[in-house]
């Protein structure tokens, strides 16, 4: 059988599969439960063309680390076949751990990282496939020798955020977003076993930064996906309070085995029950449940999910400042008016204040160091003459409050306008 297949892919191109044991990677159900996995979560509720999937990303992920292995192979990098095998079988699956709607109900539904779910479903594949993933799994998890083999699957630089950035560009329409992979690719290097850019690379790296922080806040980090993200997040709480109170709730029997029960990360390798369940849950379950809960007798599951089915969304707030506890009070007797609820109910399902943060590149983490021809090493915030450490090392913080729309003709008009 041949297994060298070409997959048309709008973003890149046509997507040639390198290796038999990365074709059957992609065939295997776990994989192929990636399809029906949105990337962006809610962000569709935004951005309408934004419904492209994990599964998509990871292939176009495995496409750059092709390009990024043949450019190291090209100047000398020493990279065998078992290698690239396995750098291509760790990007493959970096992201094989995400549950519905991706990031949204980490550590919600499943109060597990997808980094940790990702790794048992890597090793749980390595037992199938007869100690295939060894390397990968060693890559993935940075204890294999060549360091720089684990910086392509994960650091600051990326072949996940090189497709991400591009991909999720493209199908939102945020012209913002796009960056030259390919330069950046073509300009890679290997120094003292770190991966580097070379300086002819330095002005695509800082669009590269500058994309990403403008992604995130007008695509990751939009105040009407975060809403969005808040109603289901609180939908989910309360369909657990439910549960736990004894009512019977509809919904797919490996979603209500997390809905019922709360397992945690040593629950997984306890028992094979919970990772099959966790393996058959994507955005489907979540998005059928909800629609038959808009018809629940309990009036605070039934309001969110028709709001959060219909779009009817809660308004958002942002701010520079921390919300005042006077206007949360004011918001939440408003809410409470509203809907005729007890105080509590209202502080757990309806009215919500928390911080988002971002930051272009963490100076904490593995640094993306530039090499000149003089074969000296610097830091892109010490390189760049446009972006420096203040700049790109400065995490904005921004406060928000999350309330039903329908009660703000019960607030003061400065409320409403913060």
């Amino acid at each position: 059988m041949n297994k060298r297949k070409i997959v048309n892919d709008p973003v890149h191109g046509f997507i040639k599969v390198p290796f038999d044991l990365i074709y059957d990677l992609t065939e295997h159900p776990y994989f192929q439960r990636l399809r029906r996995i949105k990337q962006l979560g809610l962000t569709h509720l935004v951005y309408p063309g934004a419904m492209h999937t994990r599964f998509q990303h990871a292939l176009g992920a495995m496409h750059l680390m092709t390009s990024a292995v043949e450019t190291l192979h090209a100047k000398g990098l020493n990279i065998t076949e078992e290698e690239s095998i396995a750098v291509h079988a760790a990007i493959l699956l970096h992201d094989i751990g995400h549950g519905p709607f991706s990031h949204v109900l980490e550590h919600s539904l499943v109060e597990v990282s997808h980094e940790d779910i990702s790794q048992m479903i890597m090793q749980k594949l390595n037992d199938e496939f007869g100690g295939q993933l060894n390397m990968a799994i060693e890559i993935f998890n940075n204890t294999y020798p060549k360091k720089f083999l684990h910086q392509l699957v994960s650091s600051q630089l990326d072949m996940d955020r090189l497709d991400y950035l591009k991909r999720d560009s493209f199908f939102s329409g945020v012209s913002e977003g796009v960056i030259g992979s390919d330069r950046i690719i073509k300009m890679l290097n290997v120094v003292d076993d770190k991966l580097v850019i070379e300086s002819k690379g330095i002005y695509s790296i800082e669009k590269f930064l500058v994309a990403r922080r403008l992604m995130y806040w007008q695509v990751y980090l939009h105040k009407t996906a975060l809403a969005a993200e808040q109603m289901l997040v609180h939908l989910l709480k309360r369909a657990k309070k439910l549960v736990a109170k004894g009512e019977e709730l509809f919904a797919p029997p490996h979603l209500l085995f997390f809905i019922k029960n709360k397992p945690e990360l040593q629950d997984f390798y306890k028992s094979d029950d919970v990772l099959n369940n966790f393996t058959m849950l994507d955005d489907d379950d979540i998005m059928c449940s909800i629609k038959t809960w808009t018809q629940h007798s309990d009036i605070i599951l039934s309001t969110l999910a028709k709001g959060f089915v219909n779009r009817k969304l809660w308004r958002i707030k942002l701010s520079d400042r921390p919300i005042k506890p006077e206007l949360v009070k004011e918001i939440k007797e408003a809410t409470m008016q509203e809907f005729g609820l007890k105080s509590s109910q209202v502080a757990k399902y309806f009215v919500f204040a928390d911080t988002i943060t971002n930051n272009a590149y963490s100076i904490k983490d593995d640094k993306i160091e530039i090499l000149f021809n003089n074969k000296e090493l610097k830091d892109i915030a010490n390189a760049s003459d446009m972006l420096n450490l203040s700049v790109l090392g400065k995490t904005v913080r921004k406060h928000y409050i999350c309330y039903p729309k329908s009660i703000e003709y019960r607030l003061q008009t400065e409320t409403v306008l913060f």
